[in-house]
């Protein structure tokens, strides 16, 4: 395995194909909002808006390499999907596709990462049971292109995603079930008879509606695997937003109603695609500009990259937490791209780095988990959340790496009544007011780092 995994990491060097260069595909926000109206999604939906925090994990083939997830096999012409020029493309599928073998992560113990991510005061969790490379990290009786049926076949946890689900669901996550619409790998998307000159399926549907056919079973009957056959889901997560109704239609309506008699109340994320299907939205690696009182949530990597990569940069535990804080203003919640390395292990720079955002969340979650929007949501640096007892305001004032915290914070509306009480130690704080503009002075002493303030909203 060593050796496999050094050779791998070679090539991938020799392709530069390091992600930390590359940002990939991103799905922007779909235009618009349609309210579920099945009363159990809409209720689930609501507990998922008090969690605001989660992970999601990339990994597959490409985590062998280190390199961008399954976009080296797509033969766009763009520049952060790269690869060896002197290796053709065919040469190329096959050289990544034969990564199937080297994924043994020997050292794999999901109940690591759960308790990590709890440590982060994560609250839900997004699994990756397919990319776009169509490799499998569950046992699909429907294809042998997964981690069951090849390197880590003789592993009695062969069957990685059951084991990842369950250790996160005996530590109370909200489950969700990330799974590709496309599969690169299935002969009836990418067709062998066919060159691929993008990601789409590469032959005329209304030419070959018998292949389309085959296509729409087999993402119909994965799916069905894994909503009946991999305990209770909260989250059903579909990418690849390209893969739609009318040119590309998988009978969506009709898998959706499949999962739900299996999974009453399940949240549908179907990325990008406004309608009744996508029950929140999902910018990627980046933040809306304003306040949006929709369900949402920002996916956004900690280092540059959705899988691991080799001496990945990754974002500080400050930076971090003032996403959380902006984003939980402006109404979403954030999933944090976290990349299990090859042999099955959260690298420990990652551990370290959220076991500090847990720190702060155990100081100041109180203004994070179960709020709502608030119509003053932010001034310069402060951000603002509301209880949903409607009475009890949350001002977060973010401090950036290096930065010290004033003396004296201020901001103008959302002015106080009665006593305010920084969420930390539970102290009491003096502020006072005038012409709409509240100072607040901090005790001495403080720690330099964002912190956050409770108090009720005068009427």
């Amino acid at each position: 395995m060593k050796t496999l995994f050094l050779l791998s990491c070679l090539v991938a060097c020799s392709l530069g194909l390091s992600a930390q260069e590359v940002q990939g595909f991103v799905h922007e926000r779909s235009d618009g909002y349609e309210y579920p109206t099945d009363k159990a999604v809409l209720k689930k939906l609501d507990a998922w808006q008090d969690l605001k925090f989660g992970v999601l994990f990339h990994w597959g083939l490409y985590s062998v390499p280190g390199i961008v997830e399954s976009w080296s096999i797509c033969s766009e012409d763009v520049d952060w999907i790269s690869r060896k020029k002197d290796l053709s493309y065919e040469a190329y599928k096959q050289w990544y596709f034969g990564l199937k073998d080297s994924l043994n992560p020997t050292q794999f113990a999901p109940e690591k990462w759960a308790d990590i991510m709890k440590d982060a005061g994560m609250k839900y969790m997004i699994f990756t049971t397919k990319h776009h490379d169509g490799f499998c990290l569950f046992d699909s009786k429907y294809t042998d292109f997964s981690i069951a049926k090849q390197g880590f076949r003789n592993n009695p946890r062969k069957d990685v995603a059951r084991h990842v689900f369950d250790a996160f669901r005996q530590k109370d996550f909200m489950i969700g079930c990330y799974f590709s619409k496309p599969d690169w790998h299935y002969e009836y998307y990418w067709n062998p008879n066919f060159a691929t000159p993008d990601r789409n399926v590469n032959y005329k549907i209304e030419r070959h509606p018998d292949w389309w056919k085959k296509y729409q079973d087999f993402t119909s009957n994965q799916i069905n695997e894994l909503m009946t056959g991999y305990g209770a889901f909260d989250i059903l997560w579909l990418d690849g937003g390209w893969v739609a109704a009318p040119r590309q239609d998988i009978k969506i309506d009709e898998i959706v109603e499949r999962s739900r008699q299996a999974q009453p109340g399940l949240i549908v994320v179907d990325r990008s695609i406004r309608g009744k299907n996508e029950n929140y939205q999902t910018p990627e690696r980046g933040i809306p500009e304003t306040q949006l009182n929709h369900p949402w949530e920002s996916c956004i990597t900690l280092s540059n990259d959705w899988g691991w990569v080799p001496n990945a940069p990754f974002k500080s535990p400050a930076k971090v937490i003032n996403m959380l804080a902006e984003i939980t203003a402006k109404g979403g919640a954030l999933l944090l791209g976290v990349g299990p390395t090859p042999q099955g292990t959260i690298e420990t720079a990652v551990e370290e780095r959220l076991h500090v955002i847990g720190e702060w969340l155990k100081n100041y979650g109180k203004a994070i988990y179960s709020t709502r929007t608030t119509p003053i949501y932010q001034d310069g640096p402060t951000w603002f959340t509301a209880d949903k007892n409607g009475k009890t305001l949350y001002a977060i004032y973010t401090v950036a790496d290096g930065e010290k915290l004033p003396e004296v914070i201020r901001w103008k509306g959302n002015i106080p009544t009665g006593k305010m009480t920084l969420l930390k130690g539970n102290k009491r704080l003096k502020y006072t007011v005038k012409d709409d503009v509240v100072e607040v002075r901090l005790p001495q002493n403080i720690k330099h780092e964002s912190l956050a303030l409770s108090f009720n909203l005068k009427k």
